[in-house]
């Protein structure tokens, strides 16, 4: 009985140094997905515009939070990619400027610890959406490839390659639901700010609760009315920032950052009951954003993708979709 009660404050504690890395609940992170999914532009392969393929990806936008419970190291190591604690003064948590970006996590650690801080406690939301892309960035690019050549090879090579492709797209719908969860967690006020979970030790003259608000915001709240045909409705035209993709994450987490205090006003005026329509709209609102930044970066994964380089020794892939380079060798391996 005391191991049982040991391990479940361990537990609590993990929790709370991650800042309730819960983000929303299996119905957001759902809602986000599948809406995304649905308003994919023609340009893209009709393979992800498939009812299987979008159901698929709904589900997978839930993976990174039903692995929790894992193991301490998995989830130690996991648990800050889901949030960024950013302050008023647009600091993470009163240290580095959260904006520009550091190139790496290893020069954004280096500025964490010339303020006596890490990126385990400040957490690391915007390098696990960026990471995401240049993925899918990457999953694309293997596809392109792989369909080009495969439209050229005959026999076991064409079978090679038709499977290989196969195989490829079941990757890319696992890292789409992998992005998605990490853009849909940074659609949520509450992980993009240090006032996380109740306002924290900060200033506070606005009187806004100190209770923990994050669970019953994006979990009972969502489920209890928000709907896939309202985040759909919501959901703002494609927009290309013609920016990295770096320079996109951080204006989003920080405009993430900026709804902190309407969503405390909220609570504070009742909004955050469930079936609330106060907070059910800005709820909606709130999966709606994730759901768009989620679609402009898919198509912005695959509109890159296209100058990628795939395989060893690696080929570009607008030369093997030129015609110009036979990319099998590459493709299946020279070692």
């Amino acid at each position: 009985m005391a191991r049982f009660a040991f391990a479940a404050v361990a537990a609590a504690l993990v929790l709370s140094a991650s800042g309730d890395a819960l983000a929303w609940g299996a119905t957001g992170h759902r809602l986000g997905g599948i809406a995304a999914m649905q308003a994919l532009p023609a340009e893209l392969p009709a393979f992800l515009r498939t009812p299987v393929a979008v159901a698929d990806v709904g589900e997978l936008s839930r993976e990174q939070d039903r692995t929790k419970g894992a193991g301490r190291l998995h989830d130690t190591s996991r648990d800050p990619a889901h949030f960024v604690d950013i302050d008023d003064e647009g600091r993470v948590l009163g240290g580095p400027p959260f904006s520009p970006m550091p190139p790496t996590r290893a020069e954004y650690e280096t500025a964490l610890r010339d303020h006596g801080l890490d990126s385990w406690k400040a957490g690391w939301l915007h390098y696990a959406i960026v990471d995401g892309v240049q993925h899918l960035t990457k999953d694309f690019g293997y596809w392109r490839a792989l369909k080009a050549a495969e439209k050229r090879a005959r026999g076991q090579r064409r079978a090679w390659l038709a499977a290989d492709r196969r195989r490829r797209e079941a990757l890319i719908l696992q890292s789409i639901g992998h992005l998605s969860h990490y853009v849909t967690d940074g659609a949520q006020p509450l992980h993009a700010s240090v006032n996380f979970n109740g306002w924290g030790d900060y200033p506070n003259p606005k009187g806004f609760t100190r209770a923990r608000i994050h669970g019953p915001f994006e979990g009972d709240l969502v489920v209890s009315g928000v709907t896939l045909e309202g985040v759909r409705a919501r959901m703002a035209p494609f927009r290309d920032c013609a920016c990295p993709v770096e320079q996109r994450t951080v204006d989003y987490l920080t405009a993430s950052a900026g709804q902190v205090e309407a969503l405390y006003e909220l609570e504070k005026a009742g909004g955050i009951a469930p079936g609330d329509p106060r907070g059910l709209a800005y709820a909606t609102e709130r999966v709606a954003v994730g759901a768009s930044e989620l679609r402009d970066l898919i198509v912005f994964a695959w509109r890159a993708s296209a100058e990628a380089e795939v395989g060893w020794r690696p080929v570009k892939v607008s030369d093997v979709e030129a015609g110009r380079v036979d990319p099998y060798d590459a493709l299946r391996g020279v070692d």
